[in-house]
């Protein structure tokens, strides 16, 4: 019995040193290397200075956001229920117009501050040209799967899932 009893401690020992490597090193990846992925849209939320709070893409927005280990990164939103144009082939102006405004989209470089917990994007290309060449600094907030990017000082807050 006695036999059977060590076999068993050494047994658990041994096992609870074999898992205890991957648990360290899963928390000391850094902010980049978890940020490093697709990401899918769950909520987009612009607080105005008065405290309102409205979801220009609605409450179900679409979107993913996809950040690269070089550094790249790209994003594209918009709202669910976008309305269809009559001919694509030659859409109004109106029509146009209806569509840019529920949707979002740029592309270009990131980085990010380890220390404060800090994501600078700089827009290379925007669906708006005046926002092309300018950072776009959002704090970070990470929690299992879910990403949420606060803009600073752009009362922006977006939420995202780590997409499977």
């Amino acid at each position: 019995m006695h036999r059977r009893s060590i076999l068993t401690f050494y047994a658990i020992t041994a096992l609870g040193l074999a898992l205890l490597p991957s648990s360290i090193v899963a928390q000391q990846r850094t902010l980049k290397e978890q940020l490093v992925g697709t990401w899918t849209l769950i909520s987009f939320e612009v607080t105005a200075a008065n405290g309102t709070k409205t979801q220009p893409y609605g409450v179900n927005p679409k979107g993913i956001l996809i950040f690269d280990a070089n550094g790249r990164y790209a994003t594209v939103f918009g709202g669910p229920d976008r309305a269809k144009v009559r001919n694509p082939a030659q859409p109004t102006t109106e029509e146009r117009a209806a569509a840019q405004a529920s949707f979002g989209a740029n592309h270009g470089t990131w980085s990010v501050s380890e220390a404060d917990k800090t994501l600078t994007r700089r827009y290379e290309g925007a669906l708006l040209p005046n926002n092309e060449g300018i950072e776009f600094r959002s704090t970070v907030s990470l929690s299992g799967d879910e990403l949420r990017l606060t803009g600073a000082p752009s009362p922006v807050t977006g939420v995202w899932r780590r997409a499977r």
